[in-house]
């Protein structure tokens, strides 16, 4: 559970442990099973695994909480939080933390509300797209469970309690503590996605069940009115973070849960229910203010999710770029869709050449992949709704099919079974609980809305290979006599990212560190632990033999109140300017005052992935630069040339190489 958006550092995607599967067996046991459903034209998305957590679960009305029916019908039905692998192909459910035998209570519980609103959006969303009465059914019991989580009373009304035990009995404090705790006294994302499933459920059964759909719609306003407690009563308002601006109205202080609830708000508010509207255009405008400008480097456009940090971006809750696309499209907000836009258009080619949906980028790509990280980059770029943001997409999908770091498909059309997360080293955690099945089933069902996404993300077979971002730490640089390798004590971590390596080299006035880059030229970009008063400049210089190419210089220091943030001083990758020619280069910085260098960044100018598709290859051609370039290709085949807008601009081949539009993509396939 998301209490702050560093507990993932470090961890697999669930606390269970990980399985190594052979790479060669696990290929050979998917293509013997045939494949995937979307190439004989049958659906992707199965509901079966997700419909086995489901529990009964017995409730009763209190002054506090109660739920729609429940006179007549005191039961509601949840999904389990996690799932392990019984190690003969099923499943069994378990709940969160330690189990007392005694009780029969979890430390935590058995359902949270987090799964229990992303599982309601899943059958809402199954149900309106086949017309199944199961999932009506199946979204209507589990949005009546929410609901019964909801506050109903007192200072904490319309605030959501987190963990339910298998009796019905709400847990609002588990152990370990989270927070806020009790986890319905303040703002939080099981809250902001509460918003998202009473919106879409509203939407829903607005013209099939008018007496349901006004309770849903109570139960939406409900929160609307704890929001506005809270985060919407500080509309307009902004908080420091690291000398910079950013807005104080977003849901816990991220675009992250802001951006769960604008979906649902979304989806009200296009059914015309004009408070959602409000609401919708507020918290908008506060996520649009974490987008920053593409040209000016890291993040490549991404949003970011944190105010607490500018050197931070997680993967899971990424759903910031689809909900500006979907508001900004139902708003008429152009810059909204713009944010969305630069968002698919120009970060997620660079996650796809890092190697795919890293939990985070701390500032560089690390930990583990995991299906929420991979929902959000496909439902960022179908949003985004250009032509080669739709073929992006189905890059990105490839993740579920083999395009991971273990390169074994991690959803099965069969089952309906995702994976819980793939290592960096190739471990895949073959358990499947519900948040891992929930956000793999909300892929399938963009996949089955959208055919020709499908058609390339189930061609996809494996990752052939990538070339992204690559850091050379300095504490393995050339040092000069007064430098000195510093490992913090606390570690990695600095309150707001991770240090490369784990270490900083002090640099001193007048001390500097070389490098030495051997691959074709790129563009550098220089990681420096900035310190919070003025501490001089790092002086970059770029040399081929004796001769110097060019020189730029970025602040140590300077970056003012820390405000809200963990620690003083803030870790983001600073854009140096100037390509790097190719061969053997030297990079030297040299400090005017008190420098703490981590890193030297190396983004290739044109950044690639070549998949393993059943017909031979697909490559991503992402171009950092702001020019037009040509580059040899590295597989055989055809195809277009794309402007980060998504828009085709020409086709891929010229004269014998393969053109890539300045700031935009190519994707070759054969």
């Amino acid at each position: 559970m998301e209490t702050t958006r560093r507990t993932f550092l470090g961890l697999a995607a669930t606390a269970t442990a990980l399985a190594l599967i052979p790479v060669d067996a696990a290929v050979a046991q998917a293509t013997a099973s045939g494949a995937p459903a979307a190439a004989s034209g049958h659906r992707l998305t199965n509901l079966a695994h997700l419909r086995s957590l489901l529990a009964d679960v017995p409730v009763a009305a209190s002054a506090t909480h109660t739920t729609y029916g429940i006179e007549t019908r005191p039961v509601v039905r949840a999904p389990w939080t996690y799932a392990d692998t019984d190690g003969a192909g099923g499943y069994r459910p378990v709940g969160g933390g330690s189990r007392d035998a005694a009780t029969g209570y979890w430390s935590q519980g058995a359902y949270n509300a987090d799964d229990i609103a992303r599982a309601a959006v899943v059958f809402l969303r199954d149900w309106q797209a086949t017309g199944e009465a199961q999932s009506r059914e199946d979204a209507r019991d589990v949005l009546r469970a929410l609901a019964f989580l909801q506050t109903t009373s007192g200072t904490n009304a319309g605030r959501v309690v987190l963990w339910q035990q298998p009796d019905g009995t709400l847990n609002p404090s588990a152990i370990p503590v989270e927070l806020p705790d009790p986890s319905d006294s303040a703002e939080s994302y099981w809250l902001a996605r509460s918003v998202w499933a009473f919106g879409e459920g509203y939407a829903a059964f607005r013209t099939t069940d008018a007496d349901f759909s006004a309770f849903l719609l109570d139960r939406l306003h409900l929160c609307l009115d704890a929001l506005g407690r809270e985060s919407l009563a500080r509309a307009g308002q902004w908080v420091r973070s690291d000398g910079r601006n950013l807005p104080a109205w977003l849901i816990t202080g991220g675009a992250d849960a802001t951006a769960e609830a604008m979906l649902g708000l979304t989806a009200a508010a296009r059914v015309g229910d004009e408070r959602s509207r409000r609401a919708l255009k507020t918290y908008g405008e506060g996520v649009a203010a974490m987008a920053p400008d593409p040209a000016q480097g890291w993040p490549f456009g991404a949003v970011l999710p944190w105010t607490g940090s500018l050197g931070f971006w997680h993967a899971w809750g990424g759903a910031a770029p689809e909900a500006l696309g979907r508001a900004g499209a139902a708003l008429g907000r152009r810059d909204w869709v713009s944010a969305s836009v630069a968002d698919a258009g120009r970060f997620t080619p660079q996650v796809l050449a890092s190697g795919g949906p890293h939990n985070a980028w701390a500032p560089l790509p690390a930990e583990a992949q995991i299906a929420y990280g991979a929902h959000g980059r496909v439902a960022g770029a179908v949003a985004a709704g250009g032509e080669g943001h739709r073929v992006l997409a189905g890059l990105a999908a490839g993740w579920f099919f083999g395009a991971n770091t273990a390169g074994v498909p991690v959803y099965d059309p069969a089952t309906g079974v995702t994976f819980d997360g793939v290592e960096t080293d190739g471990r895949v955690n073959r358990n499947s609980g519900a948040e891992s099945t929930i956000h793999g089933l909300l892929t399938m069902q963009l996949l089955d809305a959208n055919p020709d996404v499908a058609a390339i993300a189930t061609s996809i077979t494996g990752l052939r290979s990538f070339s992204g971002l690559r850091a050379v730490d300095a504490a393995s640089a050339r040092l000069s006599p007064g430098c000195t390798v510093v490992r913090p004590n606390g570690g990695a971590w600095t309150g707001e990212g991770n240090l490369s390596g784990g270490a900083y080299v002090h640099v001193p006035a007048g001390e500097s560190v070389e490098f030495d880059v051997t691959e074709p030229g790129g563009i550098l970009h220089g990681l420096v632990w900035r310190q919070a008063q003025d501490a001089g400049d790092a002086v970059w210089e770029v040399f081929s033999g004796l001769r110097r190419v060019w020189s730029t210089r970025t602040p140590a220091g300077g970056t003012g109140d820390r405000g809200l943030t963990e620690a003083d001083g803030m870790l983001a990758p600073q854009l140096l300017g100037g390509d790097v020619p190719d061969g053997p280069v030297t990079v030297r910085c040299t400090s005017t005052g008190d420098v703490r260098l981590n890193a030297l960044v190396i983004q290739p100018r044109v950044a690639t992935a070549v998949y393993a598709t059943t017909t031979g290859s697909a490559v991503l051609y992402a171009n950092g630069t702001a020019s037009d370039l040509r580059i040899a290709p590295l597989a055989p085949g055809s195809g277009r040339a794309y402007e980060a807008d998504g828009s085709q601009r020409g086709q891929a081949a010229a004269s014998g190489a393969v053109r890539v539009r300045g700031g935009g993509f190519t994707i070759t396939r054969g």
